[in-house]
């Protein structure tokens, strides 16, 4: 059974539109994501002494430490980037796609 309004909004040239955005800036988000991830993951496989090097003379902290902190700053950024984006851009063209729908039903 098929209901008006999602045929309504499936129909709109503006939903695939925004789909298909949506979709290329979470691919690329993640993508991100996955790079930075495995690219730390690899310097830690490869080159472990440099994981390793502290980052002052008596210091504690070493580089491993330092990025492994960084990229979870990385990924909040990211996830900031992504809620900025789906509020001022996707979440309102969502919201205009359905008001048209509503209308036409």
């Amino acid at each position: 059974m098929s209901n008006p309004l999602y045929d309504n909004i499936k129909r709109d040239p503006r939903y695939a539109q925004l789909v298909r955005e949506r979709v290329r800036f979470a691919t690329t988000l993640a993508l991100l994501v996955i790079g930075v991830f495995f690219a730390f993951v690899l310097l830690v496989a490869f080159v472990p002494g440099v994981i390793a090097q502290r980052l002052s003379e008596g210091s504690n902290l070493t580089v491993g430490v330092a990025l492994g902190f960084a990229q979870f700053v990385f990924f909040c950024a990211l996830t900031w980037v992504y809620v900025r984006r789906a509020n001022s851009d996707f979440d309102p063209r969502n919201a205009q796609i359905v008001q048209d729908a509503l209308r036409k039903s």
